[in-house]
């Protein structure tokens, strides 16, 4: 399983692989940036856990609470992967009309090397609002879509598939700026 790969007192088999294939040894490894944008999360458990499960492998965690936050991030950071919550609020303390999600989603599409994107949204209504919705992530590029509330494995199984998927098993190459 995933998650026990990520047990900080272990080394994870990707690390493992990763330094063995680099020749690093203890040399610092390339680190993958995630942009962690999050607004409509009711159980803060998941952003508490997350950066310290990643961080032992490389993952540097760029957290944004809000699109204006997002946005800063990805005008100084390149970002390898994004999870982004449909539902963040554009400015502090507004949700609702002012979610930001969608435009955060049309940034990282424009980007030169768009990251792969796990989009976060509220449950859905009905079945059909729910097909339609992913219809419409999946055509703006998410690669995967997951319904809050969701236990934190599966986004952790996510980005594991992510990491097979995009970058081959690998860390990108070159240190994150």
């Amino acid at each position: 399983m995933f998650a026990r790969r990520l047990d900080p007192s272990h080394p994870s088999s990707l690390d493992a692989a990763f330094s063995a294939s680099q020749g690093l040894g203890n040399a610092p490894r390339p680190r993958l940036n995630l942009l962690l944008s999050y607004g409509g999360w009711r159980d803060d458990a998941l952003e508490r856990q997350l950066p310290p499960l990643l961080r032992p492998m490389g993952v540097h965690c760029l957290e944004a609470r809000t699109g204006s936050e997002a946005e800063d991030v990805l005008r100084r950071e390149r970002i390898h992967v994004a999870v982004v919550d449909v539902s963040v609020p554009m400015t502090d303390g507004v949700l609702g009309a002012e979610a930001s999600g969608s435009r955060i989603l049309q940034i990282l599409r424009r980007l030169d090397q768009p990251p792969p994107t796990v989009v976060v949204r509220p449950a859905q209504p009905s079945q059909r609002e729910a097909t339609r919705s992913l219809q419409a992530l999946l055509a703006e590029g998410a690669f995967a879509v997951l319904d809050r509330p969701f236990p934190v494995e599966s986004l952790l199984e996510t980005l594991r598939r992510i990491l097979q998927r995009h970058y081959a098993g690998t860390w990108p190459t070159g240190h994150a700026t």
